[in-house]
């Protein structure tokens, strides 16, 4: 292959998406301060695209419009344009993204935002086709019109951008909506309620957008809390439901495990196939929350499944986790995961074929553009009475074909892996082993976690406490966002309840208060520090959209660390949290379903439970059970053997003593405990009781 036609100036870069766009004919410049300095210079508007690498849309506009030599022309003498990864800089992304939802548009990727050389936007997009289709302008039409008005109505392009900017601003303070006293399990009833109203009682999962389901694992979560609480039993129905409807469905990959992003139907059937390692991060903490809650092995067999898949396709050999893989292969959309019968039927022998085919309903037509997406729709032991086998011989046959085509696909041509390690998103990858390995009992997954925030202290934390953003090909870069912080610390306290080393408490304490120093906001936290980059806003937000949202994390990690430090001011940060977004919680908590999360542990009075027993006694055995594998959402865990130096290392164990020389757990809300208790029932009855002292 001879050298690229084209190179623009992002081959310097190390983001997979932008590298991906390095050899258009679109003259791409990074973010920065030189393609903005040039627009200034020569007075044009500028393209701000932003996308990601495992975007399939992307990937199409990138065919149609950017590879085309003659639109890339037209834009780059008429604009200058910038590429982002969504992804290293969601900071520019948020801003854009609500800019052109501000005009009137859904939003998503790629997006394609018009603005000034100062960089305040004027117009934006998503999906611009190249010929006019989909109701949508071409985007060379798009181009023309705007150059016109730049070069010919500035007073149209000023009214615009006006509105904009102070739409922007009004964006960037939370003020509360509510007290503190009118916070209640109230806005925890209405949400359960609202999700019932959507719930789609045939296929499962809820009816948020017209066509596509997007898995709700935060939904879900909530919706545990709920009936734990309450003893509702559609929450949990519509929880366990919803679950394996995603597990069985195509949406989830039968064959090398992982979920995909969304589907784009209401049946779970056809995803967009890409893989996020956020999805799969909040899934699995759905999953063995809810094995916690109904004690169903099923649902931690589904949690290692998805970790299995981590462990073998998105692990860096150091431990951090890569961020995403595409849906896209030889520049076809799904080819690396559908099979015809005719293949299935060549690789395996007679008698696993007629078990795996129709386990995968699987069929000569095929369900999706002649191949067959596979998913599963009844159970082994009902597809073993209808073949007249024993159900044993079923799940063998399933399980080696599934080994085959597993190993088979693996010499298929695979797609994209976007390797770059984000730091937020390792901390729900982190938390969630952590969780399993602790639940499971599973000492190797606990250690792959710790294993995982070893690689982020090491490449994404600096000497001075300063967390970066991604890691790639050994370049840390970006400074890190509240949520890479916020999300760190929550890891941390998960790896303290499964490792009970105090060293976690500490770093999360100090992420912390890195957060207090640099983000913090009237009421809340901003989304960027006080010594980042000087964008045209700083941007506020408490909405858990695909991931759970800063000000969410932020609330968890401070009502978690005030129970172990017996430390009242860092409560009252999450309660100013939960009181600046007291109306989204209390009438729509759908829309903060991470948040409602933090909150519910905060309305149960946040239990603070310190264990300890003598070095090595037996009779701690049963009692770390409990608290290890049980769903406890109302309360915070804390062990020592008592003659452990490390118990003074931790307010909340500092001064407890086991009684009668039995493993003994202290009950707690702000410091004032109930009588101690020496049995695990004892405990369990305590913690169950969600009244408050």
């Amino acid at each position: 292959m001879g050298d690229p036609k084209y190179t623009n100036q992002l081959i310097h870069e190390k983001s997979p998406y932008l590298l991906q766009h390095a050899h258009n004919p679109v003259n791409w410049y990074p973010w920065g301060d030189e393609a903005f300095a040039l627009a200034k210079k020569e007075n044009k508007p500028v393209l701000v695209s932003i996308g990601y690498a495992t975007c399939h849309w992307c990937h199409v506009m990138e065919r149609e419009s950017f590879e085309d030599p003659e639109l890339a022309e037209l834009l780059n003498a008429r604009f200058y344009a910038i590429k982002v990864d969504r992804e290293e800089r969601p900071d520019i992304d948020g801003i854009y993204m609500k800019a052109i939802q501000a005009l009137g548009q859904q939003g998503g990727w790629p997006l394609n935002v018009f603005v000034t050389p100062d960089g305040v936007p004027f117009y934006g997009g998503t999906y611009f086709p190249p010929v006019r289709k989909f109701n949508l302008p071409s985007f060379a039409d798009v181009l023309k019109f705007l150059d016109n008005t730049w070069q010919n109505d500035q007073a149209k392009v000023t009214k615009q951008t006006d509105a904009l900017i102070k739409y922007l601003k009004n964006t960037t303070q939370q003020d509360p909506g509510g007290d503190l006293d009118s916070l209640g399990f109230h806005g925890e009833d209405k949400a359960r309620k609202l999700y019932g109203d959507q719930y789609d009682t045939l296929h499962h999962g809820f009816r948020f957008q017209p066509q596509n389901k997007f898995p709700p694992s935060m939904a879900l979560c909530q919706l545990l809390r709920h009936h734990h609480r309450s003893g509702d039993a559609l929450s949990l129905e519509m929880t366990e439901n919803t679950l394996r409807a995603m597990k069985h469905g195509g949406i989830y990959d039968q064959i090398g495990g992982g979920l995909s992003r969304y589907s784009t139907d209401y049946h779970w059937l056809v995803p967009h196939f890409e893989k996020m390692l956020y999805d799969n991060s909040l899934f699995v903490t759905a999953l063995i929350e809810t094995h916690q809650i109904t004690g169903n092995r099923e649902y931690a067999d589904y949690a290692n499944d998805v970790l299995e898949y981590i462990d073998r396709d998105m692990t860096h050999p150091d431990g951090g986790f890569y961020s995403a893989e595409d849906a896209d292969s030889e520049g076809v959309e799904g080819k690396f995961y559908v099979w015809s019968q005719g293949e299935i039927e060549q690789l395996l022998d007679r008698q696993t074929a007629s078990i795996v085919i129709p386990f995968y309903n699987v069929t000569q037509p095929g369900n999706w553009e002649r191949h067959n997406i596979l998913n599963v729709t009844r159970p082994p032991d009902q597809l073993a009475k209808e073949q007249g086998l024993d159900v044993a011989v079923v799940n063998q046959e399933i399980a080696r074909g599934r080994k085959i085509l597993l190993e088979t696909r693996s010499q298929r041509i695979r797609p994209l892996l976007d390797d770059k390690v984000l730091t937020s998103w390792n901390g729900l990858m982190i938390a969630a082993m952590a969780r399993t390995g602790r639940v499971l009992a599973d000492d190797d997954r606990i250690v792959k976690a710790e294993k995982a925030l070893a690689f982020i202290w090491k490449n994404l934390h600096t000497d001075d406490g300063k967390l970066l953003r991604r890691w790639r090909e050994e370049q840390a870069r970006f400074d890190g966002y509240l949520f890479d912080y916020t999300s760190i610390a929550v890891a941390c306290l998960e790896l303290y309840e499964a490792t009970y080393n105090p060293d976690y408490i500490d770093k999360a304490a100090n992420l912390m208060q890195t957060v207090e120093d640099k983000f913090a906001a009237p009421h809340v936290y901003y989304e960027t520090a006080s010594d980042g980059e000087d964008l045209i806003v700083r941007q506020i937000s408490g909405y858990d959209g695909v991931e759970p949202s800063g000000n969410s994390n932020a609330a968890l990690a401070f009502l978690k660390l005030s129970a172990y430090r017996l430390d009242l001011d860092l409560e009252k940060r999450a309660e100013d949290i939960f009181v600046a977004f007291h109306d989204e919680l209390m009438k729509y908590g759908l829309n903060s379903p991470f948040m409602m999360q933090a909150l519910h542990l905060y309305l149960a009075g946040k239990k603070e439970v310190a264990i300890v027993a003598p070095r090595d006694h037996a009779s701690a055995d049963d009692m770390l059970k409990l608290i290890r594998t049980g769903f406890f959402p109302n309360a915070v865990f804390a062990f020592a053997w008592e003659d452990a130096p490390e118990k003074q290392r931790i307010p909340l164990l500092a001064d407890k003593q086991a009684v009668d020389g039995k493993a003994t757990a202290y009950v707690c809300e702000h410091g004032t405990c109930r009588k101690p208790v020496t049995s695990p029932g004892e405990l369990k009855a305590l913690l169950d009781d969600y009244r408050t002292l």
